[in-house]
């Protein structure tokens, strides 16, 4: 019995190492699809993360360099465009840039994207920020 026993342990060892193969297969590329995973999440967050601080940024130079151009205005008007300014920086202000997983990251985005459009409907300025990035304007260093 036990000729036949050692003979059975053989052949399920053959028949069995697909399945074991599989299986290991199977754990190693899902552990390098979590580690190729959290590499490409870590860019993916640098990269946005990046281009909206330039956004924000942008934003915030606007403001002040506006605000500082209004505050010797006596116009009215001028009154009016600089509390829509200081509202703006604000906005920019109180963003929450040390927290990564804020929840209304995109809410207050978009809040401080539409006071800028109405400072700038204000000041009868171009509101695309891209164009300012983008370097279409011509200059090169």
């Amino acid at each position: 019995m036990a000729f036949v026993s050692n003979s059975d342990d053989l052949f399920d060892s053959i028949i069995m190492a697909d399945a074991r193969f599989h299986d290991e297969g199977y754990q190693e590329g899902f552990e390098e699809g979590i580690r190729q995973g959290t590499i490409e999440g870590r860019n993916h967050g640098r990269l946005h993360g990046a281009k909206l601080g330039a956004e924000v940024s942008f934003y915030y130079g606007f403001a002040q360099a506006f605000k500082y151009l209004l505050q010797n205005s006596s116009d009215v008007k001028a009154r009016k465009r600089l509390k829509a300014m200081e509202s703006l920086i604000g906005l920019i202000q109180n963003f929450p840039y040390e927290d990564p997983q804020y929840e209304k990251l995109q809410e207050d985005m978009e809040r401080v994207r539409a006071k800028f459009r109405q400072v700038c409907s204000l000041l009868n300025v171009a509101t695309d920020f891209k164009e300012y990035v983008s370097g279409s304007t011509g200059m090169s260093f």
